[in-house]
């Protein structure tokens, strides 16, 4: 085994739960700790250590993210009322990732890890569909109302200092029913927007862009607005230098398109919109651990995470001593993801490498037949495939790397 590749400033490593944090230490010992040297700022975003700091934690973390550039996370618990109970938790904390959303001003891009032996539900799909969702208000920081019965629903605002309040009639209720109230701002359009252009710049992507500004004239037509004026004022002049194009068009007809498409874009998409969508690339890629997930913040700052959650039920029964079959595709991506940006940012190409390398052992391994359960049924039939565990489907991962790093690959 040759000398370690040296990293040469710190990664913000953001710990998380469950049988993702059992995978997170094993991808560190078996792929990382044997041929990386890496000064990591860890940061414990378990529930448990949230609690007890009152997530202050999660502050912290966000705060050295901004400051050194690059993190790298592992999957946590957004605790329901019925997971405070099982944990003994002060108060329902919010999601971390959200947290970090807010604090960073980030936009969540996603894209699917592509291997060779596994073919996109969608026949027309041949290179891998990149997705943005815009990560702040409408229904995730919604206000709403069970109403009661009869009576008149209101929308109001009252502007600071002198103006008029201004006020329409929602609905008149004759019974009981629902109400719901969302807002966005124009600064986290605009940075979602920013994001969104220069994440496509950097990969080389063509931006698809869907609203329903046809029947929301306002609020969808805000996001229509403030995209083709960043476009027009900062990027037009690039993208049709360098044969990259701009499409807006109503978010029914963009995912009508999206279907029939090749691929090979980047799908910008409204919070919710972004949130099922994502799940439906998941899924037709292969499986929600195939999949990258990185937090861009325009002002500076990148989080790669694993796109799935803490696989809470592999967790329990690992916790009764069985076999896990989980996959930790997601997790090691994220490490290669961020260990790139970092090398990119420092300048240090050795590091940049490695991280190709880790991506293609891991590629390498499930081609080769090895794979997890999640895999095995969507994978191209040979009789070579096998399903193996968590810890034997690393080891071979392991093993590829190291055949790679000595030119034995």
């Amino acid at each position: 085994m040759g000398a370690k590749v040296k990293v040469r400033n710190p990664i913000v490593e953001i710990d998380g739960d469950e049988m993702a944090r059992v995978m997170w230490a094993m991808v560190k010992a078996r792929l990382l700790a044997p041929h990386v040297e890496i000064d990591t700022l860890y940061f414990d975003l378990g529930l448990a250590h949230r609690d007890a700091t009152d997530d202050r934690v999660t502050v912290e973390a966000a705060d050295a993210t901004r400051e050194h550039g690059v993190a790298v996370k592992c999957a946590t618990i957004t605790p329901t009322a019925d997971r405070a109970r099982e944990y003994g938790l002060k108060h329902e904390w919010r999601s971390p990732t959200a947290t970090l959303r807010d604090l960073l001003d980030g936009t969540v891009f996603r894209a699917p890890i592509m291997v060779g032996n596994i073919q996109p539900s969608v026949r027309s799909w041949k290179r891998p569909i990149h997705l943005a969702r815009h990560a702040y208000g409408d229904i995730y920081k919604n206000h709403e109302i069970a109403v009661p019965g009869p009576g008149r629903a209101h929308l109001s605002f009252s502007p600071s200092g002198e103006g008029k309040v201004v006020s329409c009639m929602v609905q008149v209720f004759e019974g009981p029913g629902v109400l719901q109230g969302i807002h966005n701002t124009d600064a986290s359009i605009e940075s979602f927007a920013q994001a969104c252009f220069a994440y496509a710049a950097e990969q080389d992507l063509d931006v698809w862009f869907g609203t329903k500004d046809s029947v929301s004239k306002t609020y969808d037509a805000r996001f229509r607005d403030i995209f083709a004026r960043e476009y027009e004022a900062n990027w037009q002049a690039r993208f049709e230098a360098e044969g990259r194009a701009y499409v807006y068009d109503q978010i029914d007809d963009t995912v009508a398109r999206i279907m029939r498409s090749e691929g090979g874009m980047l799908w910008a998409c409204k919070g919710y919109d972004g949130e099922v969508m994502a799940s439906l690339l998941a899924a037709a890629y292969g499986s929600p651990a195939m999949q990258t997930s990185r937090l861009l913040s325009p002002h500076g700052g990148c989080v790669y995470e694993a796109a799935h959650g803490t696989v809470q039920r592999h967790y329990y029964s690992h916790l009764a001593g069985e076999e896990s079959a989980t996959n930790p595709m997601a997790l090691l991506f994220a490490w290669s993801g961020a260990l790139r940006k970092r090398g990119t940012l420092d300048g240090t190409p050795e590091v940049v490498t490695f991280a190709d390398q880790l991506e293609a052992a891991g590629r390498a391994t499930v081609e080769s037949g090895i794979m997890t359960a999640d895999l095995l049924t969507v994978a191209d039939p040979h009789p070579d495939n096998r399903s193996v565990g968590t810890e034997a489907f690393l080891d071979a991962v392991a093993e590829q790397l190291e055949r790679m790093l000595t030119g034995d690959a």
